[in-house]
């Protein structure tokens, strides 16, 4: 490996803009887009609705890849979000997101889609094992391979990935030409009002949460070859194309079973599929689904850590995380840490409760991201950046009021998840100020 190839932590530089792609692309799309479609049609009840808040999600969404595409050209730094919020607003801001990052958002995240991975393999596999037993393996498996090395890590993520997008091809596919367009009686419910916006407003928190995951590609940003190119078009490209996946599900949904029927339904990939090719169907995309909650999974375990390992760098969290492996030259202390954080809690229950806890936590960190976006340009007047936000300021305004909108509806529909999530954050206060004057310490 040449002195190139490694940047100045120690991180080698290995990914190109097709990893940068897929790292977007795994990040956004689990298992939610082959249920969600239901949520969305139990909200609004009109098809045209039910496709356009998926258009909607996906121009907030869009909205916030301009934003991050023109963080990464100004900011390539290992951590991405993590740097953002650091350079913007200081330590504790960044130090926070890190915490929640490790004890809630990622690792309850993983968990629970560890779980939902284990209960289709057991579907499909009969084998008889505990779901927690599955979940933990298929963690401890893909921590050993991004333990291997970044490339090792993104090819199998890159893999899956593909897989993803050939499982949701194959339910678009199948569901338009082998399934009659559902006759709309007078049995279905009356389209939405232009007045119903609390319809509307409900409809896109399942969508704005299936959008979500964008960001995790830039925790990666030291090991790609040329960051500031890759990662933002790793972001448009892969933004746009989740957009088109999405809607297209959403609309392929709507056409076989109805809005009435997808509201009703608790499983409409699957029923689409078992209405085009009967049983065969409804096993062909449970496959797709695990396949796809494995591809989650695997592009968590590669990026996630990396904003550990830019905590610990800062001397905000402990060293040995910070510790590049001279051969694979990964973070593999940070990588392990991940791994045992999202076993623990597959293996407590609780991931389902933990989830619902840092909602409003994770789109305050987003608003404050974007927001970001305002002082980089302020304080960076008078320098160029290889990319810049289109329409600024009205493209990054819209991301940031749509997650203030997105923290406050949380809060309101569900306050007492939403205090204990930021109870779990404000006990980040005191630890962040205790490695803050351990540091103080260490330099005298």
């Amino acid at each position: 490996m040449s002195d190139g190839e490694v940047n100045s932590q120690g991180l080698a530089r290995r990914l190109g803009p097709f990893d940068a792609t897929m790292l977007v692309m795994g990040g956004i799309i689990g298992a939610g887009i082959f249920v969600n479609p239901a949520e969305v049609a139990r909200h609004v009840y009109d098809p045209m609705w039910i496709v356009g808040v998926w258009v909607l999600g996906g121009i907030v969404a869009l909205a916030a890849s301009f934003v991050y595409a023109e963080l990464a050209a100004r900011r390539p730094e290992v951590g991405g979000q993590y740097a953002y919020l650091r350079d913007a607003y200081g330590p504790m801001p960044a130090f926070l997101y890190g915490w929640a990052l490790l004890l809630v958002i990622q690792s309850g995240g993983m968990a629970a889609v560890a779980i939902t991975f284990a209960r289709y393999f057991n579907d499909l596999a009969h084998s008889g094992l505990p779901d927690s037993v599955i979940g933990v393996s298929a963690l401890t498996l893909l921590t050993l391979i991004n333990c291997f090395g970044v490339r090792s890590g993104s090819n199998v993520q890159s893999g899956l990935m593909v897989l993803k997008i050939a499982a949701i091809a194959m339910l678009v596919v199948v569901g338009w030409w082998l399934i009659p367009e559902h006759a709309i009686g007078a049995s279905e419910r009356p389209a939405i009002s232009g007045t119903s916006l609390t319809a509307i407003g409900a409809a896109l928190t399942p969508v704005m949460f299936a959008y979500g995951g964008w960001q995790t590609a830039s925790f990666c940003a030291g090991e790609m070859r040329n960051p500031q190119r890759d990662l933002a078009r790793g972001l448009l490209f892969g933004v746009m194309g989740v957009i088109l996946l999405y809607c297209l599900v959403a609309f392929v949904c709507v056409h076989a079973l109805g809005a009435q029927g997808l509201g009703a339904s608790k499983t409409p990939a699957s029923d689409v599929m078992r209405l085009a090719l009967g049983s065969r169907g409804a096993t062909l995309i449970a496959l797709g689904i695990a396949i796809s909650t494995l591809g989650f999974l695997s592009q968590g375990m590669l990026t996630a850590p990396r904003v550990y390992f830019a905590m610990a760098e800062d001397g905000l969290f402990f060293r040995q995380v910070a510790k590049v492996n001279h051969i694979t030259r990964v973070p593999a202390v940070a990588i392990i840490l991940q791994g045992a954080a999202a076993i623990a809690i597959a293996l407590s229950g609780t991931y389902g409760q933990i989830l619902s806890y840092v909602v409003s936590v994770d789109f305050i960190f987003f608003g404050l991201t974007g927001a970001a976006l305002f002082i980089f340009r302020c304080r960076d007047a008078g320098r160029s950046s290889s990319f810049s936000a289109p329409l600024h300021p009205l493209s990054t305004g819209l991301f940031v009021v749509a997650c203030i909108v997105t923290v406050v509806a949380t809060v309101i529909n569900n306050p007492v998840n939403s205090l204990i999530g930021y109870a779990i954050l404000a006990a980040g206060v005191p630890a962040c100020l205790y490695w803050q004057r351990k540091n103080r310490v260490a330099s005298v």
